[in-house]
């Protein structure tokens, strides 16, 4: 059982967008950056897009986790360090050249990714405001944690070659957590997290496999 329940969890959107609302804009501009740069092909793509999702994970496990969720689930600070250690290795391997690539199409994995990038850029508040939620009492794009991981696997998944493995436990790891939560809390819109890891490994292992480029 969760130590808080369903009213407090959204409680916690309500305040913690009511503070901070501009920054979710800010998380919208760098995924567009994120995606500009990855489809027009630029030298410096990955390591952009690295470092976009560096800064959402950062924010996410030090703002959202330790400040806000920490308010109705000590754990949550736990959960903040993971998402510090996760944007820790982003920052890394933006500045490490160990032949990672991202491309817009990097064959039929690249699709995968591409539903989930949108998946949570827009079906995923949609979907929370078909359940009777209004946009500012949800999780917000780039600045919560399930929204950021679903963007994270998609983004992965553009990978050529696959991504280094360091890169996939964490967001594994949190899928199967927030998933889980989301049937005990009834948010549908996260229901596809926890499918979302189990599908990316699935991917990138057959990737490696068959020695996919």
């Amino acid at each position: 059982m969760l130590p808080f329940t369903r009213e407090q969890f959204f409680s916690v959107f309500v305040d913690y967008n009511a503070a901070l609302w501009p920054v979710s804009v800010l998380a919208y501009a760098l995924a567009f950056l994120a995606i500009l740069v990855i489809i027009a092909g630029w030298e410096q793509r990955t390591r952009i897009a690295a470092l976009a999702l560096s800064l959402m994970w950062a924010w996410t496990g030090a703002v959202y986790h330790a400040t806000y969720f920490a308010r109705i689930n000590p754990i949550a600070y736990v959960f903040g360090v993971m998402f510090l250690v996760q944007a820790a290795l982003l920052w890394r391997a933006a500045g490490v050249d160990n032949g990672w690539r991202l491309a817009a199409w990097s064959g039929w994995r690249s699709a995968v990714g591409w539903v989930l990038i949108a998946y949570a850029a827009t079906a995923y508040p949609l979907i929370g405001m078909m359940t009777g939620h209004s946009y500012g009492n949800l999780p917000q794009f780039g600045v919560t944690p399930c929204p950021v991981v679903l963007f994270t696997f998609g983004l992965l998944l553009l990978s050529k070659p696959p991504c280094p493995w360091a890169l996939m436990v964490i967001p594994v790891i949190w899928s199967l957590i927030g998933g889980s939560a989301a049937f005990l809390l009834n948010v549908p819109q996260d229901w596809l997290l926890l499918a979302s890891g189990t599908i990316s490994t699935v991917i990138m292992w057959s990737a490696r496999k068959t020695g996919a480029a």
